[in-house]
């Protein structure tokens, strides 16, 4: 029997997260699956010795996207020896439903499709949207107004950069910003908190200007979506009408994993997005 359950997961350079969905289940008001729950855990390392008993008891499938390729190898053992009868699909760029514009699809990290996926499934018809994560890198990624995912930017995360400071000048501390952490005040009073403010701000400053030469480049103003967990308290202060989306990445792959079912059911088992498909046309 089909599994009802879907797991989708986002194996990132520092960290792994779960989230499981009902396929049956969607939000009509947000256009994105309902997300039942979530796990994280640090990527590297056997999954947690407890993560069995919160997932769901009935058989699931698991979705994974992954740009970690040791943390892939320990998820996979742990499917295998703790829940056999679950099903697995490592995803590649083929199993995202989207166009890409880049020179390279193959080489995109599956982390940024899927939040394009996303975005596409909750921005408005024939408007172009910018997708800001942050995880070990900050992205600011443009989803164009035909729906295509036509690349972006990348820059050092909040953790990189704290880390490059520390470990590359001799007197300088470890000062890290955490996810829930208010904005620090613009002048530090010690050398901790002037790092963070330069973290917190400064990545205000780049991703602000890099929405708005973005934005120079399109006919029509984008809608701006920010995600992942260290963007919590930028939203705020990135521009006008930026919208803070939870779980985008799991949610893309959860879109995915709908459409490929449904197409499955329909015309039988291939990879549906193709460079040359009739149902999304890839990067030429």
């Amino acid at each position: 029997m089909k599994p009802s359950r879907l797991i989708a997961v986002d194996i990132g350079n520092s960290s792994t997260k779960l989230g499981w969905f009902d396929e049956s289940t969607a939000s009509p008001a947000a256009a994105l699956p309902t997300l039942a729950a979530t796990r994280s855990f640090v990527t590297g390392q056997p999954p947690p010795t407890d993560l069995a008993t919160g997932l769901p008891v009935e058989r699931c499938r698991w979705h994974i996207a992954s740009v970690h390729r040791e943390g892939t190898r320990l998820l996979n053992e742990w499917v295998k020896s703790q829940r056999p009868n679950d099903e697995v699909h490592l995803l590649s760029h083929l199993d995202l439903p989207i166009a890409t514009e880049v020179e390279f699809p193959d080489r995109v990290g599956l982390d940024r499709l899927a939040a394009a996926v996303a975005a596409n499934a909750i921005r408005e018809p024939g408007r172009p949207a910018i997708v800001i994560d942050a995880g070990s890198a900050i992205t600011v990624d443009l989803v164009t107004a035909a729906g295509a995912f036509s690349g972006g930017v990348i820059l050092p995360g909040f953790r990189l950069s704290a880390e490059a400071l520390f470990g590359g000048a001799d007197l300088l501390p470890l000062a890290l910003l955490e996810p829930n952490d208010t904005p620090p005040p613009i002048i530090g009073k010690n050398t901790a908190a002037a790092i963070r403010s330069g973290l917190f701000w400064g990545a205000v400053g780049a991703v602000r200007e890099i929405v708005a030469r973005m934005t120079l480049e399109l006919d029509h103003p984008p809608q701006l979506f920010v995600t992942g967990g260290d963007l919590r308290q930028l939203a705020t202060h990135i521009g006008s009408g930026a919208r803070f989306v939870p779980n985008m990445v799991l949610c893309g792959i959860a879109i995915a994993a709908q459409l490929r079912s449904a197409y499955d059911s329909g015309y039988g088992s291939r990879s549906f997005c193709t460079r040359e498909s009739d149902d999304v046309r890839g990067s030429r």
